[in-house]
């Protein structure tokens, strides 16, 4: 699981007849892991711009969805109220 920040969000006309309906957004990684990097992820809890979320990847996205056979690699799972020790840039 990530820590990321959205920074944006991603509008796409024709899509995989899966992903149909999906908000897509733009989320910087942390830069704390020392891999800080741009990915876009599912985003099925209504985050917004500028909000620090939780970012499931892999088969944990699909399952995060409920969409096990979609092609999602990465998927919002959470808003982040607070943290400790969680920098924002």
């Amino acid at each position: 699981m990530l820590i990321g920040k959205v920074v944006g969000s991603v509008v796409s006309t024709r899509k995989n007849e899966k992903l149909v309906g999906s908000k897509f957004m733009i989320v910087e990684t942390c830069a704390q892991t020392g891999n800080a990097k741009r990915i876009v992820a599912v985003d099925n809890v209504g985050a917004g711009i500028g909000e620090m979320v939780l970012v499931a990847t892999g088969s944990a996205a699909r399952i995060g969805c409920d969409q096990p056979s979609s092609p999602i690699d990465a998927a919002i799972v959470g808003i982040i109220d607070s943290g400790i020790g969680i920098v924002e840039e």
